[in-house]
This record gives structure tokens, sequence and C-alpha cells, in this order.
């Protein structure tokens, strides 16, 4: 696998996980959270854990004590597995969790292999758990700003990595350019260009101060709109005097300026912004698109398709959306003791039993693993190249309802 995929597996592994994570609660300070950066040795971490159980003793609740020496002993049971925390470190979250009805049940999670080096140790027991150095992780630095208006309304926000972000849709409410009963044409002009400079003049000041506190992670802000409003925006002035250093020189028509023209803006300006993965994943999911019509297409989708063709070696590209949430659960009756996998949901019950139709809630889980890992070593086999498609597009929500959330360009056609 190349390192951008691997990068970009360990990004989607630890944004599932922190999915996870933050819904988790308990009832009191009974979650450990336990980060041991790169340069930081296990042995440190076994010896904290120690002391920390020892000092656990001393909680005068008998049912907290108890949950917080467990989740201790549990943490300390999940070192012994490591030699070392791994060039990037690891983390560890473990506790008893609420799961409902006043009870509770014992949850281990590990973070391996974070896509950035872990920067400080910390250890922390609290009702929930300490996830700020791994959020950071998923936050792109690199950024456009993205700005469309005309006379009667504009729109703002901000554009980075696989995500677009609207953060305004303003509107102008300038009268129209008719004749006002008892005025004259040339005053009601003023009055009408006057709301157009209020408008101008308040629309940029918003973008700007969204802007400002991050301009420094900004690489551009491109502008855009379906007149020529954009451009005397620009020429006039109206932006902060540091947004201005930072707008791009080529400007874009739209057909909108509202939340479809900044979208519309992004797929305009795909060249210009270089570091924004969002074109480079339309490109791929139009390609998928223009070669499924064809007669003979090089294109699949679907669980059971995709399977099917990664045994066989027959995909180039396999395409997995950012918003799939399955498992492939190992299961076995309670009534019958057969046992069968099938693919499940992260909120769907379990299927019946295909061999005596007993209820899936009489079933034991014996094993589960991520659908998305599973394909992705079955890629890694057979030399496919892997592409995570976010969902922020409307390609990418489309791979997600329409396709299953699994797609593949092939290296031959599909009969």
């Amino acid at each position: 696998m190349s390192d951008d995929a691997t990068l970009a597996t360990r990004r989607l592994r630890l944004k599932l996980a922190l999915e996870d994570l933050r819904e988790m609660k308990g009832f009191g300070t009974e979650l450990v959270t336990l980060i041991i950066p790169p340069d930081r040795h296990i042995s440190d971490a076994r010896s904290l854990l120690q002391n920390e159980h020892g000092q656990a003793a001393n909680i005068k609740s008998k049912g907290t004590r108890k949950n917080v020496q467990g989740a201790i002993e549990s943490a300390i049971s999940t070192l012994s597995r490591y030699k070392n925390p791994g060039e990037n470190g690891i983390a560890i979250f473990v506790g008893s969790i609420i799961i409902g009805n006043n009870k509770n049940r014992m949850v281990s999670v590990v973070v391996e292999e974070p896509p950035q080096p872990l920067m400080s140790f910390r250890y922390r027991c609290d009702s929930v758990f300490e996830l700020t150095q791994l959020e950071d992780m998923l936050v792109d630095k690199k950024s456009y700003g993205l700005f469309v208006i005309d006379r009667s309304e504009a729109a703002f926000g901000i554009a980075s990595g696989k995500r677009i972000h609207v953060q305004e849709h303003l509107v102008s409410n300038i009268m129209g350019k008719h004749r006002q009963g008892g005025q004259s044409a040339q005053r009601f002009e003023r009055l009408i260009e006057e709301a157009a400079h209020n408008f101008f003049k308040r629309a940029t000041e918003h973008a700007c101060n969204y802007w400002l506190p991050n301009l420094e992670n900004i690489q551009a802000i491109i502008i855009g709109g379906p007149g020529a409003t954009k451009d005397f925006v620009v020429k006039n002035d109206y932006f902060h005097h540091e947004v201005g250093k930072k707008l791009a020189k080529t400007h874009f028509d739209v057909g909108y300026s509202n939340e479809s023209g900044v979208r519309e803006l992004v797929e305009n300006a795909g060249a210009l912004m270089g570091e924004i993965e969002l074109d480079a994943e339309r490109q791929v999911m139009n390609s998928f698109l223009s070669e499924l019509i064809k007669s003979a297409p090089r294109a699949t989708y679907g669980e059971m398709m995709v399977r099917s063709a990664l045994e066989r070696g027959a995909i180039d590209k396999l395409l997995i959306s950012e918003g799939l949430r399955k498992n492939t659960i190992t299961m076995q009756c309670g009534s019958c003791q057969h046992e069968w996998t099938a693919t499940v949901g992260r909120m769907e019950a379990l299927p019946a039993c295909p061999s005596c139709e007993a209820s899936g809630d009489n079933a034991k889980e014996l094993n589960s693993v991520s659908l998305i890992d599973e394909l992705g070593k079955m890629a890694v086999r057979s030399n496919t190249e892997i592409i995570y498609i976010s969902i922020d597009t409307e390609e990418g929500a489309q791979l997600l309802h329409g396709f299953g959330g699994l797609a593949a360009l092939c290296r031959y056609p599909m009969m």
C-alpha cells in the first residue's frame, strides 16, 4: 500500500474510533485515558498505572473504586502486548461505560499507529475520555476560503481536505430597479446603490471575521459569483487588507450565490486548489459513473460484486465511502449452534439464523471486523489502490446512498 493510502487508512480508522469514543460515558470518574507518545517507554506508563491502582484504593465509593481499579488493571494487561509505543505512539481508552437501563460494561479501545505522532504523555481518569490530541490529527491545516456574491445574496465558507463548510448565507433585500411613486429616479437609484454598498460591506466583514483567526492556514481565498458584482467587490477593496493579500487573482463564474454556489465554486476552481482532495475524488467518481453506463463496463459496485472482483484480482481502484459503517460479524445460533457470517450495520439488529431461522437476539457474536478493514486487506493482497471517498460532495453522497458505499474501477470488463 502506498504511503498516501496508508495515511488515509489510518485517518479513517481514527475517525471511526473517535465516533464511538465520543459517545461513551461513565457513571463517575471511571474512564481511563492513557496516551503514550513515541519517545516514552512502555515501562514508564506501566509504573504510573501501578501507582494509580494503589491510589485508587482510597476512593470512598465501592462501585467507583472497583470500576477504576478494573480499568487500570485492563490497561496494564493491554500494555503487556507492546514492547514500545511504535513510531507515532499509542492511545488506550478503557473503563466501565453506561449502556442504558442503569447498566454498564467494560470496554477497551486501543488506537495503534495514529496518522501523526502523539505529542505528549497523558493519563486521565474522568467520566469521558480525553480525545483532544487525536481529534487535532483530523483537522486539515491547509485550507481555502470560499466567497460567492451578487447583488441579492452572498455566501462564504472554507474548504479543507475532504470537507466543504459553508459558514453563512446572507440576503441583501436590495430593492429592484422599478419606479417608486413620489420619488425621483435619481434619488431612488442612489438609495439602491447605498443599500448595495452596505450589503457588500456586511458580507465581506462577516467573511473576514470568520477567516482572520486562522488566516495563516488559508492558502488562498477564491471569489465567485454569477455576474460582475464579484469583480466590483474585489476592485473596490471591501475585504480586510490582510485578507486582500490572500485573494486569488482568478475569479470564477458560478450559477448561484448561496450554498450551491459555494460548492460549484469548488468544482470550477479545482485546478487552482491543488491541496484539496475533493477535486480528485470528484474526478475518480466521474470516471466510475462514466464507465458504468458502457455496454462492457470496467466497473462494479455493491458488497457482493466487489468481494467477488477482489478475490479474482480484477479491481484496479477500490472506492470506499467514508460513511460506510458496517461490520462483518461471525455469529453462533443459540438454538442450533450453527455458525454463520453476515455484514451488519452499526445500528442494525443481528439477522436470523439461516439454518433454523431463530431470532438473531439469541445469537452469540464470535468475531467482528470492520468491513472497511476487511476489504482493505483484500485490496492489499491484490495490489489494488484504495481511495476513500468523503460524503461532502454530491458524488460522494451518491456513492454512499446509491451504491451502498462500495464501488470499483476494474482492470477488465465485468460481465
